[in-house]
């Protein structure tokens, strides 16, 4: 029988809808027989249940659920705690299927190529999961690998990541999120690509090296492919180690994680675009970040970053038609007043820290569970007046990334002045430097 390729594609996807469609239908059941039934904490249960069945799954609808438990209390807490495991904690694969996978990537000798390799692994995520191993030469190394047939499975998840938007859409009629389905599907899409991943960590590895509180893994191109990635191995605790830490380590913290997101994107038009908790290490009592995943790395034109910029200094001095011009930066087109003013109530929620010239929390005055819903009630509402708007690609995952570095913070319980903070990182800001470093970088980086 003759292989076709794209026959094996769609019998994939299908395949993918239907465990989807079996497991979420499973976890409904859990959730009903919890109900019925005394013992327990039935919620509690209920949260067991769904994180196990996306720990299955694996793919972008865990993703998603990662993305849900990086905002304090947006979900009940029983929910966000077992979600939150799936963040460093997720179900792994066996022995058996890692030999399969290694062999098929590295040659069936794959394992004489590493003096020690560790079965067991590490880190389990959505897409692959992380063992230990040691080089030849005594390099300790951190081995990524890439689940099988994940490409059918983002595909199948991506149909049904777009009729939920668009059912969204149906019902939220003020928010065009046409935009934003295109643009997780190319981000998750260059996310399968382990290659990318491995110059977009050289990215990073060059714009961060000699300086020492920053500290980004060295990938290893001989024991690497599209779907397995080696890199040095770098020790560090999480940051909900550092919870219960002195203000003065909190604060450290925050800091250094602060420089490094802001930094790339004001210098070189780059975002860590995945800034959920497992993404991070510190080590040496928090006096160093680990970078540790730079599967999702935005590059942006320096036309938004100028953007990002503008609306930062239009909001300090109440330029009402410099907020216009920024938003049109961003993507937003055919704008009145109105409606720039419905999206400054949620850009002065983001910005706010920014705005303010004092030591401060992220979310000073506000209640972690109420962080962002009050604004986010009031854009619904004024939209459903004033809109529609169409939310430009380019936006997603920079709110995204805002969204997941506060909520970073507000875990920590950091204070800081965060203005000086961001007016230290646009020193000698312009696009055109910018464009110049940016071309330069990824050039240098294989990205261009």
């Amino acid at each position: 029988m003759v292989n076709d390729p794209e026959r094996d594609r769609l019998s994939g996807r299908v395949a993918r809808f239907a465990r989807v469609g079996a497991g979420l239908s499973g976890a409904a059941a859990t959730f009903g027989a919890n109900a019925l039934f005394a013992g327990g904490d039935p919620t509690a249960r209920n949260a067991r249940a769904l994180k196990e069945t996306l720990g299955r799954l694996k793919g972008p609808l865990m993703k998603v659920a990662q993305m849900m438990a990086t905002v304090p209390d947006l979900l009940p807490p029983e929910f966000a705690a077992e979600l939150t495991e799936l963040q460093t904690n997720a179900p792994a694969m066996g022995p058996a299927f890692v030999r399969r996978r290694m062999a098929a990537e590295l040659g069936p000798d794959w394992l004489s190529r590493f003096a020690e390799f560790d079965y067991t692994p590490a880190a389990a995520a959505s897409l692959g999961q992380v063992h230990r191993a040691v080089a030849h030469d005594g390099r300790r190394l951190a081995v990524k690998l890439q689940y099988p047939e994940m490409q059918s499975a983002v595909e199948s998840d991506l149909g049904q990541l777009r009729a939920v938007l668009t059912l969204g859409r149906q019902v939220f009629g003020a928010i065009d999120t046409r935009e934003v389905a295109e643009e997780i599907a190319e981000r998750i899409r260059e996310e399968l690509d382990y290659a990318r991943e491995a110059k977009a960590m050289g990215l990073y590895g060059t714009y961060f090296a000699g300086r020492p509180d920053i500290e980004v893994p060295v990938p290893d191109p001989d024991l690497s492919t599209a779907r397995l990635l080696t890199m040095g191995w770098l020790d560090g605790q999480g940051l909900h180690s550092f919870k219960s830490a002195d203000q003065e380590t909190r604060n450290r913290v925050a800091r250094i994680l602060f420089e490094g997101w802001w930094s790339p994107l004001t210098h070189l038009g780059v975002i860590h675009g995945d800034p959920h908790l497992g993404n991070y290490s510190f080590s040496e009592a928090g006096g160093r970040l680990n970078l540790l995943d730079f599967g999702c790395v935005r590059i942006f034109p320096p036309a938004f970053v100028g953007g990002v910029v503008r609306l930062f200094r239009a909001m300090s001095t109440g330029d009402k038609a410099g907020e216009i011009a920024a938003y049109e930066a961003w993507g937003f087109k055919n704008l009145s007043q109105d409606l720039a003013d419905v999206l400054g109530i949620w850009a002065r929620f983001i910005y706010g820290p920014l705005l303010d010239d004092r030591v401060r929390s992220v979310a000073d005055g506000v209640a972690p569970g109420d962080y962002g819903r009050r604004e986010a009630f009031q854009v619904k509402k004024a939209l459903e007046e004033k809109g529609p708007v169409t939310i430009p690609r380019e936006f997603v995952f920079m709110d995204r990334a805002a969204i997941g570095l506060g909520s970073a913070f507000l875990h920590l319980g950091a204070e800081q002045n965060w203005r000086r903070l961001f007016e230290a990182s646009l020193e000698g800001f312009s696009e055109e430097a910018l464009a110049a470093r940016q071309a330069a970088a990824l050039a240098g980086a294989g990205l261009a």
